[in-house]
């Protein structure tokens, strides 16, 4: 069973384009990543399925048309509207490597945990991008939430092996 903590989102299905299952797609990756992910996934009545990519077309620089196996009707691809797209982390971490991508979608770092000028503060639960200061979701080690920024300025370095992320955040923010 694929579970959350699995996955990094990349996108979003869109609207049906026509009536033989083709769906408007928007990513927040480059669209040459798509072939190198074995299936895309999205949470389908609470679950999350694999759906693997029959054919894609590019329309935008960010937006595709794609088709995707066992689904051949509007009726069909039409459940699959406003669902987030996901790949599987490992998936991604290669891809990623192999292209030396430098940035990732916060997303990413979901279970990841923070260390705070070399003090752990917790493990990356959520991302919460509900306003445009977007936020790490940062569960300690005692079960309280804490929020913290998820910007660029305030990390100072990547551990992918360890899933760490290195961060100077402000003086008493984490007292808030």
């Amino acid at each position: 069973m694929i579970t959350r903590d699995q996955l990094v989102l990349i996108g979003r299905y869109n609207k049906p384009h026509g009536v033989q299952g083709e769906i408007n797609a928007t990513l927040d990756v480059a669209a040459d990543l798509l072939p190198g992910f074995g299936c895309l996934v999205s949470d389908v009545d609470g679950i999350f399925v694999p759906f693997f990519v029959a054919s894609c077309r590019t329309k935008t620089a960010s937006s595709l048309l794609l088709t995707l196996e066992g689904i051949d009707s509007e009726r069909e691809v039409a459940k699959l509207v406003n669902h987030d797209i996901y790949v599987l982390k490992t998936e991604f971490d290669a891809l990623a490597h192999d292209n030396e991508c430098d940035e990732f979608p916060l997303d990413y770092f979901i279970g990841f945990r923070v260390v705070d000028d070399g003090e752990p503060v917790g493990v990356i639960v959520d991302v919460d991008d509900a306003t445009d200061n977007v936020l790490f979701v940062v569960e300690q080690p005692d079960g309280n939430l804490v929020r913290v920024p998820a910007v660029d300025d305030l990390i100072t370095d990547i551990d992918e092996d360890n899933q760490t992320l290195l961060m100077q955040l402000p003086v008493g923010l984490l007292d808030l």
